[in-house]
């Protein structure tokens, strides 16, 4: 059953989303070629418990972790180890956060040192893709039609799509109805109503879309080893548009990049 929100329900998912946002962004800072992924899980929990957040993915599900934290040809779900980050590594950094009772869930694949052109074009067309999942949650679409506009336009680019993991609600609960698949037919699923919250997470592999998982039971990987790219935000559905909740602009301070790609995504706040 979806949730619906009030307006003051939102803004306390907005603060735990921007204290997320603000993690990754304290991370963009820290990523480099032999810095290790544990060093950067244990930052990113202080860093939470300063601001007056819970990491929301520690002990989640019996999670071991602050941060999903999978380079490379993992997906998702990698958990943080003591090998250091090599130069020409891709990242996707996967954080939560638990603060005034509601879950912020929010995700940014990064660049280690030089990364070849190839790689950055799936980080880039899969970063698109999100975005163009964004702009279909609104009044009068369903579910299906945020899937099928991210489908679209990655395979377009010859990418394979993971099936088995999806975007979700967000609230009290890290897991809310309904899920959010990053492919499919469009006008299918639920319909959008004022006060739901999602959080849209395309996952895209260079190669195919298959998928295993590690004898750790967490880890995914790309079923040809080829990289994969994982970007996620939470948005609000406000007066029949989509409403930014959480931002990259933190990343793209440190990292100095200038983008006007979260503008159209500003009504409310």
């Amino acid at each position: 059953m979806v949730k619906i929100k009030t307006i003051e329900q939102i803004e306390r998912i907005r603060q735990s989303a921007l204290l997320v946002s603000k993690t990754l962004g304290m991370i963009a800072g820290e990523i480099k070629p032999g810095v290790t992924t544990l060093y950067l899980d244990k930052l990113a929990e202080q860093f939470i418990r300063d601001h007056g957040g819970v990491p929301g993915f520690l002990g989640l599900y019996g999670f071991p972790n602050t941060l999903c934290m999978s380079p490379n040809d993992q997906v998702v779900h990698g958990i943080p180890t003591d090998k250091p980050l090599r130069d020409g590594d891709i990242i996707s950094v996967d954080c939560g956060v638990l603060m005034n009772g509601y879950y912020g869930d929010h995700a940014y694949t990064f660049e280690v040192g030089e990364v070849e052109e190839e790689t950055k074009k799936l980080l880039q067309v899969t970063k698109e893709s999100l975005y163009k999942g964004m702009e279909q949650f609104k009044a009068g679409k369903r579910v299906s039609d945020i899937g099928h506009a991210i489908q679209k336009y990655t395979e377009a680019h010859g990418y394979g799509v993971v099936r088995e993991l999806v975007g979700h609600g967000l609230g009290k609960k890290m897991h809310e109805d309904p899920q959010v698949p990053n492919y499919g037919r469009p006008g299918r699923g639920k319909k959008f109503k004022d006060g739901m919250v999602l959080a849209i997470e395309p996952m895209i592999n260079m190669g195919t879309h298959r998928i295993t998982q590690l004898s750790d039971g967490w880890t995914i990987l790309t079923g040809d080893r080829k990289p994969s790219a994982h970007f996620e935000h939470d948005v609000a559905l406000i007066n029949g548009k989509p409403e930014l909740l959480s931002t990259y602009q933190y990343i793209y301070d440190v990292l100095g990049i200038e983008t006007d790609e979260e503008e159209m995504f500003h009504q409310f706040f």
